[in-house]
């Protein structure tokens, strides 16, 4: 009888999961971008309005809260490992 389908071994495990968060990670911005970017128009009616002037929802889009949180932040990974090994004590 033929096998059709490998056995799949624990050592191919991590691929799986890092190419299932690759197309999860893309699926979120499609996702995103067709239902709350305002350049994105999908029905006709829509997309024949042309050029909108409406930047009060592009800066909503674009200033978003996690955009807001990090710009708060210093631009470190990991402060208190920087802080041990960059500052003289």
């Amino acid at each position: 009888m033929m096998h059709f389908f490998y056995d799949v071994t624990g050592v191919s495990y991590p691929l799986f999961a890092a190419v299932g968060v690759a197309v999860g990670i893309c699926g979120f911005q499609l996702v995103r971008n067709v239902c709350i970017n305002p350049e994105v128009r999908v029905t006709k009616e829509n997309r024949a309005a042309g050029v909108l002037k409406n930047f009060s929802e592009g800066e909503k889009y674009a200033e978003h809260a996690l955009r807001k949180f990090v710009r708060k932040k210093a631009p470190e990974i990991m402060p208190s490992i920087n802080g041990f090994f960059g500052d003289p004590k």
